[in-house]
């Protein structure tokens, strides 16, 4: 193997005296290079982006999340809540009541989801998310509001000028004479301005548990679920358990993964679909590496046949062509990952790329692209390689 290395090396950083063998050569280096290049740098773009879309799931959504199971409210009383905070692992929780409603401002209505929180709802959650004005005050009738909401109605933050109402249907049953018999009212005073992302921002309103409650008339102590944050390291799968065991099967228990599970399938899939596109454009460009070696071997016919003379059994000779594209490939991926490392730091660092004129394309630089990137073209080229090597079977070594 040493004297096949020692062979294959010669003839990788050798000049041929034939320029089109060189020109192929370069070519086909050129080729495996801007191939890990492009993979890499658009397996970090796509990590970023992933990051990015997730980084709104961790302002909104917690850790874990119980719901009842057999309706749409439960009650938790505080012999409940003290069992709760037993568990280790959990840092905080908060009650949540959450449903559709219409707002409607001056002529204008819209249908937005209301989520009244209680006062352990998380404060770094809230001074992430709100950009403009304050957080309500519970024991008023304030509501925060997304900004899409803001702008499709048309009101400001403390805006005495314009009166906004929030409409719930009444529960019950009977005949309806009028609007007050079907929807119970409240009306608000916005007090802040929230900006998480498009669909939030247009569709989500804040307010206390205490105002959810009188609109939806749902009785103290009831809760449509209840939102835990866990303590950095604790296992969520661990702590699931524990709430199951406290509280038996009459709760729902999801994860963040799970409440958002169609976002990550979408963001794993998409990621799954661009790694295989470009892997298929690697295949054809690795083609390269092919033609390449098929050249040499035709090139070197008259060495070939020295070395078998002097005693090199046909299988050390194609080790020598398989080693050669082999080195190719290896040299190839390692100097175009880094030139696709260097591209993407220079996009974390100085930002030229902007995916709108105030944020930059999100970009992520990780161990396991790097890995992912440099196996896949090292696979690649090596059975790529293997084939072109063969060629020496071809080859009439003896007269």
């Amino acid at each position: 193997m040493n004297f096949s290395l020692y062979i294959a090396r010669r003839y990788l950083f050798t000049k041929s005296k034939n320029k089109a063998i060189n020109y192929i050569t370069l070519i086909a280096s050129l080729g495996i290079i801007i191939g890990a290049s492009a993979l890499f740098i658009v397996l970090s773009g796509f990590s970023g982006l992933k990051v990015f879309s997730l980084e709104f799931t961790n302002l909104t959504d917690p850790d874990l999340k119980i719901f009842p199971i057999k309706s749409k409210s439960f009650f938790f009383s505080q012999n409940d809540k003290k069992k709760l905070l037993k568990i280790e692992g959990i840092a905080s929780f908060s009650g949540v009541v959450e449903e559709n409603i219409l707002m409607n401002c001056e002529d204008k209505y819209m249908s937005v989801t209301l989520k009244g929180v209680d006062d352990s709802y998380p404060k770094k959650t809230i001074d992430s998310v709100l950009v403009y004005g304050n957080w309500f005050e519970s024991d008023l009738p304030q509501i925060v509001s997304g900004w899409g909401i803001t702008n499709s109605l048309e009101f400001n933050t403390y805006d005495v000028t314009k009166t906004i109402k929030l409409y719930a249907p009444k529960p019950g049953t009977g005949q309806i004479f009028s609007v007050k018999d079907a929807f119970k009212s409240l009306k608000v005073v916005n007090s802040g301005i929230f900006q998480i992302n498009d669909e939030l921002n247009g569709s989500l309103v804040f307010t206390s548990i205490r105002n959810a409650r009188y609109l939806l008339g749902l009785p103290s102590n009831s809760f449509n679920s209840i939102e835990i944050l866990v303590k950095n390291g604790a296992d969520n799968d661990e702590i699931i358990s524990k709430i199951k065991n406290e509280f038996g099967d009459e709760f729902l228990i999801k994860s963040r993964v799970e409440l958002n599970e169609s976002l990550y399938k979408m963001l794993n899939t998409e990621q799954l679909a661009v790694y295989l596109i470009f892997t298929l454009i690697l295949i054809i460009a690795l083609f390269n590496i092919i033609g390449s070696i098929v050249m040499m071997i035709l090139d070197k016919k008259n060495n070939i046949k020295t070395l078998f003379s002097l005693g090199a059994s046909r299988r050390i000779i194609q080790n020598i062509f398989f080693i050669q594209g082999f080195l190719m490939t290896f040299f190839g991926g390692l100097l175009g990952i880094l030139i696709g490392v260097c591209v993407i730091a220079i996009q974390l660092y100085f930002e030229p790329v902007f995916i709108t004129p105030s944020l930059p394309y999100p970009v992520l630089i990780s161990w396991e692209n790097i890995i992912i990137s440099f196996l896949t073209i090292q696979i690649l080229g090596t059975i790529a390689s293997r084939l072109a090597s063969l060629s020496v079977k071809k080859i009439k070594l003896t007269d």
